[in-house]
């Protein structure tokens, strides 16, 4: 199977986040999502299981931002120098890290 990679994904390898330079790089972590229609996972989390009335539709959106979230945590992980990796590394949801992050550098 091949995987195609996002070309703008190269700006998040050549910019680390540092904790010093948080506005440039969530501006590109911005970009990147964007072009990938991800940007939606770092202002809420999806629920942790899928509530028993949902309709098979309902389901699959569910189950695409499960998929999603996951991939823009990955990008969002990737970015950051081992230190802030390790400080992230367990954090569930792409959200959180943003929030976190807001919270901590913005305040």
């Amino acid at each position: 199977m091949s995987s195609i990679k996002n070309p703008l994904a190269a700006i998040l390898d050549s910019n680390k986040f540092t904790g010093l330079n948080y506005q440039d790089c969530l501006r590109n972590l911005t970009i990147v999502l964007a072009s990938e229609k991800l940007l939606y996972t770092l202002e809420k989390t999806p629920p942790k299981k899928a509530p028993a009335n949902l309709s098979p539709k309902e389901l699959a959106n569910l189950d695409k931002w499960w998929d999603d979230e996951l991939k823009a945590r990955c990008y969002m992980i990737a970015s950051m120098s081992n230190e802030m990796r390790r400080r992230f590394e367990k954090t569930v949801y792409a959200a959180d890290i943003h929030l976190h992050l807001k919270e901590l550098l913005l305040e």
